[in-house]
């Protein structure tokens, strides 16, 4: 086959996607199907997911769609996880980090435990998923790692102070592995997206003032689509993206020359 069209390609991956059963992590999952790649589902919703499995093995019959139930933010199930995939013996060679969560709120009004709770979810849960994913990584020629951020990591938004902390922590987190595992053979990015068009961002984006004022500060003038994140997750896992390591891509519609 002509070398610039595998480098367009994901034939002999298997992408383990985290949060993958809605928004950003479903796109992904179909976006890298669509590209050649064998999936490993993972989500918290057990039944959902096996929905979404049946669903994408139907659409994408020439690739393996695989899923297994873990609350990621739980030790003991992220070890489940590789001790699945293990037994699988279908090594990860991409790593999407898109699970998380948030509780939005005034800084002063938070309690400790719901600030740790932020931080299990959208950051030691994907620290830890890269660590162990790193033995499987390795042994793939064209590795590559792709953490779910968000622009609350690189300016004020109105998500709360303890989830921007944690997506900023991810971003950096994606700058270090860059530097240390480069020397791997392993890339790792980021993507920052602003709102997308998701059932968690449904109840903000219906009050039609605040709808306004989001469109207001974004160039594009629009809501985000969920496959338009996972254009960008499916490029930086791309043989094509091969000179690309340690970069934040904002998906954003231009929000992040305004501010909000």
């Amino acid at each position: 086959m002509n070398s610039r069209i595998d480098a367009w390609q994901l034939q002999g991956h298997t992408a383990l996607i985290t949060g993958a059963s809605k928004g950003i992590g479903y796109a992904t999952a179909r976006e890298l199907a669509g590209l050649g790649a064998d999936l490993l589902l993972v989500a918290r919703d057990e039944d959902h997911l096996e929905q979404v499995r049946v669903d994408l093995a139907d659409e994408f019959s020439d690739v393996e769609v695989l899923a297994f139930g873990a609350d990621l933010a739980e030790a003991e199930e992220r070890l489940a996880v590789f001790d699945w995939i293990a037994d699988l013996g279908a090594p990860v060679s991409l790593l999407i980090n898109n699970a998380g969560g948030n509780q939005p709120m005034a800084t002063l009004d938070y309690n400790t435990n719901e600030v740790r709770a932020i931080f299990e979810q959208n950051l030691f849960s994907a620290f830890e998923m890269c660590r162990l994913a790193h033995p499987q990584l390795v042994q793939h020629a064209n590795a590559a790692i792709v953490n779910v951020g968000s622009v609350s990591a690189i300016t004020h938004v109105r998500t709360g102070s303890p989830y921007g902390m944690s997506k900023a922590a991810l971003h950096q987190l994606t700058r270090n592995l860059a530097a240390e595992w480069a020397v791997d053979g392993i890339r790792v990015n980021a993507v920052a997206p602003w709102y997308i068009r998701t059932q968690r961002s449904e109840p903000a984006l219906a009050d039609a003032d605040y709808l306004d004022e989001v469109l207001e500060r974004t160039p594009l003038k629009r809501i985000g689509e969920p496959e338009e994140v996972a254009a960008a997750i499916a490029f930086l896992c791309l043989p094509a993206a091969s000179y690309i390591t340690g970069q934040v891509l904002a998906v954003d519609g231009g929000f992040l020359n305004y501010g909000f």
